[in-house]
């Protein structure tokens, strides 16, 4: 019985690690998918913001392929939402 409570506490505590490691492959692909949005229609002025969205998604798959803590995956995800926010901003100036 001990066995089987030491092995429910495991699984709850590997959840939350797990969670961020399967949410960065999302964030990722939601960055990608605006990156390409927002490359259909780069001008001088949203290069810029597209080159940056490109620099910070290559980050956030770095920190994802070599996590090893939570706060990589973590960092993951942040990378990639900043990397989101870049290609939209070049996608709304473009008028998408």
């Amino acid at each position: 019985m001990a066995y089987l409570r030491i092995v429910a506490l495991a699984v709850l505590l590997l959840v939350p690690a797990a969670a961020w490691a399967f949410n960065c492959p999302v964030v990722i692909k939601q960055a990608e998918d605006m990156i390409k949005r927002a490359e259909s229609k780069v001008t001088p002025e949203t290069k810029p913001l597209v080159d940056e969205a490109k620099k910070q998604l290559a980050e956030a798959k770095a920190h994802h392929e070599t996590a090893k803590v939570k706060k990589d995956h973590g960092d993951a995800v942040r990378k990639a939402k900043v990397a989101y926010a870049f290609a939209e901003e070049a996608a709304t100036l473009q008028g998408q």
